[in-house]
């Protein structure tokens, strides 16, 4: 009895141990489940831990000079052998170091290739290169300097060459590939107006200009192309394919140009003087450009530059505020502290103000507020339309000879618009363009700046719609004059005797602590601008450089 009671006493609590331990389970299952989900318990931490131990760790940290040289040494010792793919996995661009380095041998015809390292410095390591340019039965010894500089590998922290075109030769860039052929284009021969041959072993800063003249004219100047070893640049590249080994020299075309050989000289020892100025003179009557040069040899700035111009911008300004009666040279205008438009506060240098001052004063001192309080009276395309319709300016249609940059004010509106008046905003101009708007104050029309004739090529120069009139033009020079004698550009001007007529800029940069300086100004027929970027105002930095080439070419 007690057995079997007990037997069924089992049986009788089983359906509710099982109904229990069924629902039991369900709700350990999904607890353990969740739990070992999120990491729970010793076995779950071992699972972890063994899992960390598994995945690969990433350095991380400074580059040890150890790894710093393994790596660079790895690069060009499989580089040196012909091993592309080897040298390009060395590499944190795998992809682009291979058809790089693949066209370096097949493309350029470099061989028996020799890269010695120097001294690293840092991650940086500079190395030589030493090799053979061949084509057909032609060969030269190439030799140039390079670097490269060793990083971590994103994906696993190990060292490697940061990949860039540079690299490969200095004077690669994104894009551009090194090609050894017949020439693009014939070499031509450049000559100064009065015969004279111009090379970069006389005027230093040249070789975009020369580089330029043989793209656009070595075809029609009747050159016969050579073989040579030359960057090709990118499509739609500012700059233009250079060469860099002549393997036979071609026939050269002959090319006649504008520069005055005195006033190129001077101009090359002025900006040498100054890092990272440039300057134009022209001549004033004609357009012809008699000098440009820049003390950065990489990239024409003078030509090219695209910087807001500051308060040399304040020249169009004020023949616009002088026809649309908002000023008169010798009328009161008002030169507060500040001034808002468009949600933005404007103030004058040092926050000055002039009480009871007429617009030469303004002018002269360079008065912003005195051209931003303007602002309301006009339209939000009145600067462009000036600039363009006067100035010729913006319109890029100028036929120069060479590649250039013809000034840019976009219409904008509000603070935008206000800014512009003063040479910020979206204003964008570089010394040609600057030289070329006291040109036309001194002439009185605009005349486009041109450094080969058009007579060679029958071109057509660009044209302005519309010259100021005789009594805006008047002030104009009125203003000009009185700022050489006596305002912001008297300093720079002292000594610069005849008619003369100058205005200083100070343009402010995002990230710069010093503004670019800026000095446009002429002297009987020559006109003439400068640019030296992050140096300070105007006519402490660029303009004794327009100075001094006004004196010599007056």
């Amino acid at each position: 009895m007690g057995k079997r009671r007990r037997v069924a006493e089992r049986r009788r609590t089983r359906p509710a141990v099982l109904a229990g331990g069924a629902i039991a389970v369900v709700a350990v299952g999904a607890g353990v489940g969740g739990y070992a989900l999120f990491g729970g318990g010793a076995a779950a931490e071992d699972r972890t831990q063994a899992a960390a131990e598994q995945k690969p760790k990433v350095k991380t940290g400074p580059l040890s000079a150890k790894e710093v040289a393994t790596a660079s040494r790895t690069f060009l010792t499989a580089w040196q052998k012909g091993k592309v793919t080897e040298a390009a996995a060395a590499t944190d661009d795998a992809e682009a170091a291979r058809k790089l380095l693949t066209g370096y041998t097949k493309d350029a015809r470099i061989k028996d290739v020799t890269l010695t390292p120097g001294t690293p410095k840092g991650a940086g390591v500079p190395f030589s290169v030493k090799g053979t340019v061949t084509h057909g039965k032609i060969s030269k010894p190439l030799a140039y300097d390079s670097a490269l500089t060793v990083v971590r590998r994103e994906s696993d922290g190990e060292p490697v060459v940061a990949w860039k075109p540079s690299v490969v030769h200095p004077d690669l860039k994104d894009g551009d590939t090194l090609v050894t052929g017949e020439a693009g284009t014939p070499p031509v021969k450049a000559l100064d107006r009065d015969g004279g041959e111009l090379t970069t072993d006389k005027y230093a800063s040249l070789g975009s200009i020369l580089d330029s003249l043989r793209e656009k004219y070595g075809k029609k100047a009747g050159g016969k192309a050579g073989i040579e070893l030359r960057v090709d640049r990118a499509k739609g590249s500012k700059s233009a394919d250079k060469t860099l080994l002549e393997l036979s020299k071609g026939t050269p075309g002959t090319v006649k140009t504008t520069l005055d050989p005195e006033l190129q000289a001077a101009a090359e020892a002025q900006v040498a003087r100054k890092p990272r100025s440039s300057v134009v003179v022209l001549r004033a009557s004609t357009g012809e450009i008699l000098a440009a040069a820049n003390a950065s040899k990489g990239f024409n700035t003078a030509f090219q530059g695209s910087l807001a111009p500051g308060s040399t911008m304040k020249v169009v300004t004020s023949s616009l505020l002088i026809e649309k009666g908002l000023a008169s040279a010798n009328k009161p205008h008002p030169c507060p502290k500040y001034f808002t438009h468009g949600g933005w506060k404007f103030q004058n240098d040092d926050k000055f103000q002039i009480k009871g001052g007429t617009f030469k004063a303004s002018f002269a001192r360079s008065c912003n507020t005195a051209f931003i309080s303007q602002a309301p009276e006009l339209d939000d395309d009145s600067l462009t339309k000036q600039a363009q319709e006067v100035f010729g300016l913006g319109l890029n249609n100028w036929s120069v000879g060479v590649s250039t940059f013809d000034g840019s004010v976009p219409v904008q509106s509000k603070a935008q618009m206000a800014a512009e008046l003063i040479g910020q905003g979206g204003v964008r101009m570089n010394p040609l363009n600057m030289a070329s708007v006291s040109a036309t104050v001194k002439s009185g029309v605009f005349h486009q700046p041109y450094l080969v004739s058009p007579e060679v090529d029958g071109r057509q120069l660009a044209k302005a719609a519309r010259t100021m009139s005789a009594d805006t033009l008047s002030q104009l020079r009125e203003l000009m004059s009185y700022t050489a004698a006596y305002g912001t550009a008297a300093e720079a001007m002292a000594g610069v005797g005849g008619d003369v007529g100058a205005k200083t800029g100070s343009a402010e940069v995002d990230n710069q602590k010093k503004p670019n300086g800026w000095f446009t100004a002429y002297r009987g027929d020559l006109a003439a601008a400068g640019v030296v970027q992050a140096a300070g105002h105007g006519g402490e930095t660029a303009g004794p450089i327009v100075a001094a080439l006004l004196k010599l070419g007056g």
